[in-house]
């Protein structure tokens, strides 16, 4: 092995350890917003009804602006885009929490989506353009992280809310060291920049057709995440009859189960591919569902919700990966998965209570089960995303598996592979 490939490789593992610690900060300000939100509520003397509204934008804002991921990081290159939208990002966390009325807190939360969202895309493009150079599976892992950082921001924010802080002061801290540590994070990140004949980018077009149907499946593992995430306590309380401490344990299995399951995912896809293991996830989450259904007892249903954790984590990752290589634009065909999957997470919740408010808790969630079959019958398209060689009955490789470089010392100059990032979407 020559000195220049050592130097190579010792660059890429760099470049993964850098992303995975930004996939942690964003997951950060994730965490950091969501245990403040009764705070935030209050501050902005607004009602459930309209902490609901409120909270649509985000999502709003986040599939508006994702498109435009693609785009920045063509002009800029990877590596100055993901540090200037990662920096919005981390910065707009200090928003929401100043806003005193539902109008503006609107608009702030729009903002705070639409940094989320670039920010989302270009981390995700560059996670791929890892991936493809070190040949082997990380992006599992990397989502595994950005659950990592939610929890930690998680943690840190119930800490500053037992503690009565103000959330403007909290998020004020939080930002700031948030966007130190991103920054600093970036420094190592791979500068993937586009040939200098190479076409822009639009900044909006409609996702290419393999992007749907990639995206279709990552609705029904977003759908089944946000589902299970929102209403499971609700569930074993009114269904089960369960204590309150008991139903928020179940949501924190969870995450747990989730969180676990994406850092341990990468190897299980290297072992068995990304279809084969999408499929059997499919069946985990579809008798997830079933035991969560039938329970009779409070025991039963928080082991069917870990079984949908463990069902749908890497679903939505290896989703990504497989739109990074699945034609000749990947910024675009991510943007399109993230758009169908953050609709998911937006739709998931409200879809949940409609069906209850009409029949019950019960059979909104067998809705849920009857998703699961999606990952079932849905994996196939996934293939591209397949790291495996391919068997004597495997189809060829897609040709965009190809596109990466094969020369990772020379990420500088050669032609972005996804034509705005390693700018996008990645990961939640």
């Amino acid at each position: 092995m020559t000195t220049e490939t050592i130097h190579d490789k010792a660059r890429l593992r760099q470049a993964r350890r850098a992303v995975m610690a930004v996939f942690c900060v964003h997951g950060a300000v994730t965490g950091s917003f969501a245990t403040r939100i009764p705070w935030i509520q209050d501050h902005a003397g607004i009602s459930a009804g309209q902490l609901g509204l409120a909270l649509a934008f985000p999502a709003i804002g986040a599939s508006l602006a994702m498109p435009l991921a693609g785009a920045i990081s063509h002009r800029f290159g990877a590596r100055t885009a993901l540090r200037g939208l990662l920096a919005l990002w981390t910065l707009s966390l200090i928003l929401p929490s100043l806003m005193p009325n539902l109008y503006v807190l609107c608009l702030a939360l729009f903002v705070y989506g639409a940094t989320s969202g670039m920010a989302d895309v270009a981390m995700n493009a560059l996670g791929v353009e890892v991936e493809n150079r070190l040949d082997k599976s990380i992006m599992s892992g990397l989502h595994g992280m950005w659950s990592l950082g939610a929890l930690i921001g998680s943690a840190a924010g119930t800490v500053a809310a037992h503690l009565g802080t103000d959330a403007r002061l909290h998020h004020l801290v939080a930002a700031l060291v948030l966007t130190a540590l991103g920054l600093l994070a970036c420094r190592r990140v791979l500068d993937v920049r586009s040939a200098p004949d190479a076409e822009a980018p639009p900044h909006f077009a409609l996702p290419p057709r393999s992007a749907l149907l990639i995206g279709a499946v990552g609705f029904c593992a977003v759908f089944a995440e946000g589902a299970s995430l929102d209403w499971s306590a609700v569930y074993l309380r009114d269904v089960l009859d369960t204590s309150a401490g008991v139903a928020a344990a179940s949501t924190t299995a969870f995450a747990l189960t989730m969180t676990v399951a994406r850092l341990a995912g990468d190897r299980v896809v290297d072992r068995f591919g990304a279809v084969r293991t999408v499929r059997t996830g499919g069946a985990l989450a579809l008798t997830g569902g079933v035991l969560v259904v039938l329970a009779p007892h409070p025991l039963v249903a928080m082991g069917g919700f870990g079984l949908l954790g463990l069902g749908v984590a890497v679903v939505v990752p290896l989703a990504f990966a497989a739109a990074g290589r699945s034609g000749p634009n990947p910024s675009q065909a991510i943007a399109g998965v993230a758009t169908i999957t953050y609709t998911s997470g937006l739709i998931a919740p409200s879809a949940i209570g409609a069906v209850a408010d009409a029949t019950s808790l019960v059979v909104s969630f067998g809705l849920v089960t009857l998703l699961a079959l999606g990952l079932i019958a849905g994996a196939g398209v996934l293939r591209t995303g397949d790291r495996r060689p391919a068997g004597p009955g495997d189809p060829a490789p897609d040709a965009a598996a190809a596109l990466s470089d094969p020369a990772p010392g020379a990420a500088s100059a050669v032609s972005d592979p996804t034509p705005g990032a390693a700018s996008t979407r990645t990961a939640p």
